[in-house]
């Protein structure tokens, strides 16, 4: 008879999860089921709401709210999903929006207010780009995460019409910009009507990490509060695995064979050149530390969270002690 616990974990379809998923990498005392066919808002939504998973990827900027709320939920410092953002504003070609600035009194679509990828957005454009997020006219596609989640009484804000979307709306004019977590259809499909705000986002990304050393996080990994309280070692039993099946997805994805994309291994050694050290580092390095206290501090200044939380209420110790562990074992 197994003594293991059973550990239900979703999470995206990554590389950086492929050891977990097909168990060449197993937590230490857990049977881990690993599932990854949702997408995902609805995957936040299944944990954050319905409560369905033991373990779960979930939205940085909804679990920080969800925290503030008092939610019975924890988090590990581990971070499957980082993107910049600066390639994700789209803007309607015929509203004659050159410049962020331009953003100023539009009329501005997001899926939810609490996306993390909207909330990094927002921050960016009214801290490196002198563009108040009060400064236009909001309006979402889904709801909250949160069902508690309330916004500042002097925010614009509307909800689409169940009918519509802020992608087509984007497309039709109604809207003049949409900030999205994904590269919108109508934009790899090139059309006309859509574009970037910011044509030469790659630039731009690369001189905002150089500026700020952030590569923002999208997404943590939650867990229960029950599973803490029942099994305290598992957070920490947790994240060894996820560390040790990320190592192993480097390692992989550092042959050029992998990937079927010319100029992989350039891109490769682009990335190294640009980062110095691991753009995926999990724990609360002083680096991922400036990231998440930047983000906490957007949550506040938006009215996402009524107060800063620190970086140890909403993260669980996750250290074995100094120098402890096999690979200081001689």
């Amino acid at each position: 008879m197994s003594t293991r616990i059973e550990l239900t974990l979703a999470c995206g379809d990554y590389e950086i999860m492929r050891a977990l998923k097909e168990g060449t990498v197993r937590p230490d005392g857990i049977d881990l089921k690993v599932v990854t066919a949702m997408d995902s808002p609805t995957r936040h939504w299944r944990f954050l709401r319905g409560h369905e998973f033991e373990v779960a990827e979930v939205s940085c900027s909804s679990y920080i709210a969800a925290r503030d709320n008092g939610h019975p939920f924890r988090a590990i410092p581990v971070f499957p999903h980082r993107r910049f953002r600066h390639g994700f504003a789209f803007i309607n070609t015929g509203k004659g929006i050159k410049t962020p600035k331009d953003l100023i009194g539009k009329k501005v679509g997001v899926k939810f207010f609490l996306n993390s990828a909207a909330l990094w957005l927002r921050g960016i454009l009214e801290h490196e780009y002198g563009v108040p997020f009060k400064s236009m006219d909001w309006y979402t596609e889904l709801d909250e995460d949160i069902a508690e989640a309330a916004f500042p009484s002097d925010l614009r804000l509307s909800r689409v019409p169940a009918s519509k979307s802020i992608i087509g709306m984007l497309l039709d004019g109604e809207l003049d910009a949409i900030l999205h977590p994904d590269i919108i259809k109508p934009l790899r499909e090139k059309d006309p009507r859509v574009g970037r705000l910011f044509p030469n986002y790659k630039d731009d990304e690369a001189a905002y990490f150089k500026k700020t050393g952030i590569y923002p996080i999208m997404h943590v990994i939650g867990i229960k509060q029950g599973i803490v309280d029942k099994y305290p070692w598992v957070p920490v039993n947790l994240y060894q695995a996820l560390n040790e099946s990320k190592a192993a997805a480097m390692e992989r994805m550092e042959n050029p064979r992998i990937a079927p994309i010319v100029w992989y291994r350039e891109a490769w050694e682009e990335q190294e050149e640009i980062f110095q050290s691991d753009p995926w580092e999990y724990g609360l390095t002083d680096r991922n530390r400036h990231n998440l206290e930047t983000l906490v501090s957007y949550s506040h200044e938006q009215g996402l969270i009524k107060r800063k939380l620190s970086l140890d209420e909403l993260f669980l110790p996750v250290s074995q002690g100094r120098r402890r562990g096999e690979e200081f074992t001689f």
